[in-house]
């Protein structure tokens, strides 16, 4: 009896226990329970919410005087300009200068057009000139304008160079980014003749694409009068970088390489048009749009404006240059012996484009028309081998021409490398910008 009573007291004290520990046990599950149910009950109070309006003074925005600078344009001469042409591709609209320009004894050097020169020239919001600068050998020719009219000065000036550089990143154009870097068109162009054998600035550009350009600044007197040669860039299109520094190999004669010594120059460029759009590619069956039937596209149509100017893609020699047939106006050149490029449907040849005259890569050849069996304005390029036709977005490039030979290596570095150190500075603090 007694170890009965002893071994159920024993039990009954466990049992205590047990019930104790799990009362404790339940105790913060319960709370936790007790926690999520009161949440969504909280009252959360409103919170006023006060509209503040304040006045900002912002600088006063004043008109352009009359007489002011609102635009500045450089342009190249070009084959086959007048001073009419000249001044529309500056945007300068006004009769007065156009006359002064044709009449003064003094503006006889502009009048000569010799093509590679530069013009800077700076006009008001409607196209008014403001001034004008051309630079011949060491002559200076400058319009002015002032109250009393437009007027001519020529002087002897002592001409500096200076090395600028510049980078830009594309965001809608090439042109774009070049205006937003302070670049003239003329660099820009420059680049794109350096570059064009292996970038196509129609169809390859995109958004994000970068450039680096070292160049030459002519000033005169603390002012830049033009922008010389570009002497070393990079282009960095779809991730992959293209490098090109200018060498002079012998006194007047030079050219641009990359940094292991190989010509940039390809034998034909990949493009006839600067810019561009590709409306027709190369085909063996097509419908005409205005024969109304099937029949082979053999070459590459360019949509652009008319009086875009139309460049010989290779060194050659004018085989023809008139009408014929459904190409219009059409040149035809013949390079070595058995390449031949036909460009159709212009509507004008450049000034003494004649059969037997010699041209170069990226001469001005032409420009885009209509004539001919053409719905619209734009270029009809073909390339032909021993006359059978190539489809010229897919032939092969001819190889470059020939790189530097071992013995001018050694100088070409020299040269190089002070440009790539200024253009790897560019890039550095483009990162730092960035960073």
């Amino acid at each position: 009896m007694i170890l009965a009573q002893k071994l159920a007291i024993s039990i009954l004290n466990l049992a205590i226990r047990h019930r104790f520990f799990a009362a404790l046990i339940a105790v913060p599950c319960f709370g936790i329970v007790a926690a999520f149910g009161v949440a969504p009950s909280t009252f959360v109070e409103p919170v006023q919410i006060n509209n503040v309006v304040e006045a900002i003074n912002l600088p006063t925005v004043l008109p352009l005087s009359e007489g002011d600078s609102a635009f500045i344009r450089e342009e190249r001469i070009q084959r086959g300009d007048t001073v009419a042409s000249l001044l529309a591709r500056l945007n300068i609209d006004d009769p007065d200068a156009l006359q002064v320009l044709r009449n003064s004894p003094q503006a006889r050097a502009l009048r000569q057009l010799v093509p590679g020169r530069s013009v800077r020239a700076s006009t008001d919001t409607d196209g008014k000139l403001v001034s004008l600068r051309y630079l011949s050998g060491d002559t200076l020719l400058s319009l002015d304008r002032d109250s009393s009219g437009v007027n001519v000065k020529q002087e002897k000036v002592q001409q500096e160079k200076r090395i600028l550089m510049k980078s830009a990143q594309i965001r809608s154009s090439l042109f774009g980014a070049s205006d937003e870097a302070g670049l003239s068109d003329a660099v820009a162009m420059q680049l794109v003749d350096i570059f064009s054998g292996d970038i196509d600035f129609q169809r390859d550009l995109r958004k994000g694409d970068r450039f680096s350009v070292v160049y030459e600044g002519i000033y005169n007197r603390g002012e830049l009068v033009k922008t010389g040669r570009v002497l070393a860039a990079e282009f960095v299109n779809q991730n992959k970088s293209y490098q090109a520094v200018y060498f002079e190999y012998a006194e007047n004669q030079g050219g641009y390489y990359t940094l292991d010594g190989k010509n940039l120059r390809k034998q034909f460029l990949k493009s006839p048009l600067e810019f561009s759009r590709i409306t027709s590619g190369f085909s063996t069956g097509r419908f005409h749009p205005i024969l109304q039937k099937w029949r082979a596209h053999t070459g590459v149509d360019y949509g652009a404006p008319t009086g875009t100017r139309v460049k010989a893609t290779a060194d050659g020699i004018v085989d023809f240059a008139g009408r014929q047939g459904g190409y219009g106006n059409v040149v035809v050149l013949r390079h070595q012996s058995n390449y031949t490029t036909w460009y159709g449907h212009l509507s004008g040849f450049a000034k003494n484009m004649r059969k037997g005259q010699r041209v170069s890569q990226g001469e001005i050849i032409g420009f885009v028309g209509a004539t001919g069996l053409a719905t619209g304005p734009h270029l009809h390029y073909e390339f032909r081998i021993n006359n059978a036709h190539q489809d010229p977005l897919r032939f092969a490039m001819i190889p470059a021409a020939p790189p530097l030979t071992p013995d001018l290596k050694p100088r070409f570095d020299q040269t190089a490398e002070p440009y790539m150190h200024r253009i790897a500075l560019l890039q550095s603090f483009k990162s730092a910008r960035i960073d």
